[in-house]
């Protein structure tokens, strides 16, 4: 075998539907000097971490923190706690991460009742409310408030509020949607909730950001069967990310990556969350209007996008696998394909936390334009970028 150096990586802009780009202080933040995870330096930061994420969700609830492990354990975390065997889950999918909601439901012994509409739009409350109706032993309501495989956010104050209506607890996938949009956990009033640090936080991935509501803590305590998994039961992981300095130990926390977590709900803190979701919101205006100027229709309509992530079809005649390749290998720019029912039908185009700025908006249309018009599209680029600079201008 040839003799292995190490591995440099090259400078990606990331403009996928996650990993996001990672903001230099936060890259700073995770070559700070490791220390204990039991060392009392260490848990201050531990107890900041879950004010700094409280305020990130607008919540009060105690048990806001991060699971050790991506967002796909902190959905596992919401079900393995929350879901026993026979209990019977309202599950809604309009893209591809509701569809592991079932997953999780069926490995967790329970029964999902499935309320699908068609990729690329909100989840129906109508057919949620008909569903709860014809359901009265439903125990839980399960969503994605912003679906990364489309770019749909769904109205997930509506959802919840149907789901108490039925005596239901909700569960809500906001990887996508924290930090990015309005997301407001106790206003209306989400019982439990999960999200992923490598999109809208400008952070790495590897963490999940989660919160449960006292009544869903009380299902937790009150279960009849132990949680599946060890790893990720609530009642043993609290134990060390509960309050005070006395922490049992359960597992050694990432460390560093906290760190990053840590820094980067500073950096929202110090923003704002407000201007947070507002500047997502420009920009995404900014991105649309070049996009369309190139003419690249959106997936969603326009009440249900999402700023963050943006769904476009893919014009006819063109090899879209071809043309993201060229932009990786060309100009350093990652953009998503799609997945699912929308694989090879669209381009997924991230604008979440540090990725979401004027340079990458303009890089990408100015790209995207000269690989359209090398492709045989016969489009504008300069009239696009000027639609896009336009926006950024009305609202400097």
């Amino acid at each position: 075998m040839s003799k292995i150096t190490s591995f440099h990586p090259p400078e990606r802009t990331l403009m996928g539907p996650g990993p996001s780009d990672v903001h230099p202080r936060i890259r700073e933040a995770l070559s700070r000097p490791t220390i204990g995870h039991l060392d009392p330096c260490f848990v201050d930061m531990m107890e900041q971490t879950k004010s700094l994420l409280q305020y990130a969700f607008q919540t009060s609830n105690e048990l806001t923190m991060p699971v050790s492990a991506p967002g796909s354990a902190g959905m596992e975390t919401c079900f393995a706690n929350l879901v026993e065997h026979g209990d019977k889950v309202i599950v809604c999918q309009n893209g591809v991460f509701g569809g592991r909601m079932k997953e999780n439901v069926e490995r967790c012994g329970g029964i999902p009742v499935m309320v699908e509409d068609t990729w690329g739009e909100a989840v129906d409350a109508n057919k949620v409310a008909e569903a709860l109706k014809n359901n009265p032993d439903a125990s839980i309501l399960a969503f994605v408030h912003a679906e990364t495989s489309t770019g749909a956010q769904s109205d997930a104050k509506t959802l919840v509020e149907l789901a108490h209506e039925h005596d239901c607890l909700s569960i809500v996938d906001a990887v996508t949607s924290l930090g990015g949009t309005a997301l407001k956990v106790d206003e209306w009033k989400i019982d439990a909730i999960y999200s992923g640090t490598q999109k809208c936080l400008s952070c790495t991935p590897g963490l999940s950001p989660i919160s449960f509501s006292e009544a869903a803590l009380e299902r937790v305590r009150n279960r009849s069967s132990k949680v599946q998994s060890w790893f990720l039961d609530l009642n043993l992981v609290m134990g060390y990310w509960g309050s005070g300095q006395q922490r049992a130990y359960h597992h050694t926390a990432p460390v560093n990556a906290l760190y990053g977590l840590h820094e980067a709900l500073v950096m929202l803190q110090d923003e704002g969350l407000e201007n947070a979701w507002q500047r997502h919101h420009i920009n995404h205006l900014s991105l649309r209007a070049g996009l369309e100027t190139l003419g690249l229709d959106f997936v969603v309509r326009e009440q249900d996008r999402l700023p963050q992530l943006n769904a476009v079809s893919i014009p006819q005649g063109i090899d879209e696998a071809a043309i993201r390749r060229e932009l990786l290998n060309r100009y350093n720019l990652e953009i998503g394909a799609g997945l699912g029912a929308l694989a090879g039908k669209v381009w997924r185009i991230g604008l979440m936390g540090y990725a979401s700025r004027a340079e990458n908006i303009l890089l990408c249309i100015s790209a995207l334009g000269t690989l359209l018009n090398e492709a045989g599209q016969s489009v504008d680029t300069g009239a696009a970028l000027n639609a896009a600079q336009s926006v950024l201008n009305a609202h400097s």
